[in-house]
């Protein structure tokens, strides 16, 4: 199983949800369903709808039996390997439904297709006959599942695990709702009555009209946005698709999502580093061309540029390549050509005709830019002060008699008279004190060449041992507690 679905733990159980979800964001992609419904049952099915086409019922002309049937038994068999029925599939392992009824003890399809309704019921990958349960005015496919608990080491779903997801699908499929509902707690034995129970029953529903530029807001959160507008495009071409959303806020970090028919690739990948070199090269272009960087300075780093950037890309393409080690991060060389080419006209041309948010944006990676400066020479001001300092260490600090870090124990109190009566009080042998001055520089608020400058900050790294950034060496640390 772990080849269809990469593992048989909690990861893979989840998988088999998001293996039927992502058969009906197909049809929800190719046009044909608006909204997705997941409910997490109270006997441990999970049941899935959707109010797209429906899984044909008629007689396959090659397997000779009904093309429902081939779908939930043989692997392969969907329509994502017809490559004209869609032109692009989210399924990671690419092999749909039969592998959720092959890791199941029951399966039941309840189809509404060609203005009838049908249901099949399969157990232990057997199926039972195939029903005609009459007329039926909409069309669907609903598929209900146990998954195998012989082969699972756990068949305990998360919520907010399946809930994450669906709200990313969300995001990544404009206007599409999906929706999940937790009945689980309905089969609790309580002395609560069935009214009490279902008022419990968790449901979130999630529906974007603005997709991707939601998806950004969403990310920013609490953040103040620099510039007024979502920086958003996107470009078909030969089998490829890309859509991007952006915008700079006040902090920091970076957070640059990307996607690859709508699968989160977490380690990155071709699509990433085209968006990447595409928006540092702009950057630097244009902040040239307005004179913002003088001829001295030096280029903006990608760091620079992307400091406070909220961005999400998302790709499709008709056959990706997944490599590295949960297979989340894109391969195709032809993606990056293709989203670095894009990125550069459309943020080029946003960057032309947004003078006055282009030139925020590029103020703010200037800053950055002198702030990485001023952070390089304020921590070889701290690496100099370390070694300078007697035996390396700050001067208020109540060092312990022990060399064994796994038994030292640093504790920090607030002023030189707290730390006069923490040190009276203590185990000499093993317990370190280090008073520190009042209220502390708020190190997430402030850039890393401020922090470095401050003096009680100095003290601590000292005092840690481990040094900082690329001189970092946990197994320097000299007290474990």
């Amino acid at each position: 199983p772990g080849m269809y679905i990469g593992s048989t733990g909690e990861r893979g159980l989840h998988h088999l949800v998001q293996e039927v979800v992502d058969n009906s964001v197909d049809e929800a992609m190719a046009g044909y369903a608006t909204k997705v419904e997941v409910t997490l049952l109270a006997d441990g099915g999970v049941r899935v709808v959707d109010d797209g086409r429906g899984i044909p019922v008629d007689i396959h002309p090659k397997e000779q039996k009904p093309t429902l049937e081939v779908v939930l038994t043989i692997l392969h068999a969907g329509g994502k390997f017809d490559s004209d029925s869609y032109a692009v599939s989210g399924g990671l392992h690419g092999v749909g439904v039969s592998v959720v009824n092959a890791l199941s003890t029951k399966l039941l399809a309840e189809i509404k297709v060609g203005g009838r309704s049908w249901r099949q019921e399969y157990t232990n990958q057997v199926p039972g006959p195939l029903e005609d349960l009459g007329p039926a005015t909409d069309t669907g496919t609903t598929i209900t599942f146990w998954a195998d608990g012989d082969i699972f080491e756990t068949t305990t779903y998360n919520f907010e695990t399946i809930s994450r997801r669906l709200q990313e699908m969300a995001f990544l499929n404009k206007g599409l709702t999906l929706s999940l509902r937790d009945e689980r707690v309905a089969d609790e034995e309580t002395e609560e009555d069935a009214e009490g129970k279902q008022a419990r029953v968790k449901e979130k529903v999630y529906c974007y009209p603005g997709g991707l530029e939601d998806f950004v807001k969403h990310i920013n959160g609490p953040k103040d946005p620099i510039h007024e507008s979502v920086i958003s495009f996107d470009a078909k071409g030969a089998g490829l698709e890309v859509e991007v959303a952006m915008q700079w806020n006040t902090g920091f970090t970076p957070s640059v999502y990307t996607f690859a028919n709508t699968i989160n690739t977490h380690e990155g990948g071709t699509h990433e580093e085209g968006f990447r070199a595409a928006l540092t090269r702009v950057v630097n272009a244009y902040a040239r061309e307005k004179k913002l960087l003088k001829e001295k300075d030096a280029n903006l780093t990608g760091d620079d540029v992307r400091e406070g950037l909220a961005a999400i890309v998302s790709i499709k393409l008709s056959e990706p390549q997944f490599e590295g080690q949960t297979k989340t991060k894109l391969g195709n060389s032809e993606a990056k050509t293709f989203v670095q080419q894009q990125s550069n006209e459309w943020l080029g041309d946003w960057f032309e005709r947004n003078p006055s948010e282009a030139k925020t944006i590029i103020n703010k990676s200037i800053s950055s830019a002198q702030a990485r400066l001023a952070a390089r020479k304020a921590r070889d001001l701290v690496r100099r002060k370390g070694a300078l300092e007697i035996g390396g260490l700050p001067g208020k600090l109540k060092d312990c008699r022990s060399n064994d870090p796994g038994e030292c124990e640093l504790y920090i109190v607030e002023g030189d008279s707290a730390g006069g009566s923490a040190k009276e009080g203590r185990d000499s042998m093993y317990q370190a004190i280090l008073p520190i001055r009042g209220k502390i520089i708020n190190v997430e608020k402030a850039r890393i060449d401020r922090v470095l400058k401050n003096t009680e900050v100095q003290s601590l790294i000292t005092a840690l041992g481990t040094g900082i950034h690329d001189d970092f060496d946990i197994s320097k640390l000299r007290y474990h507690k």
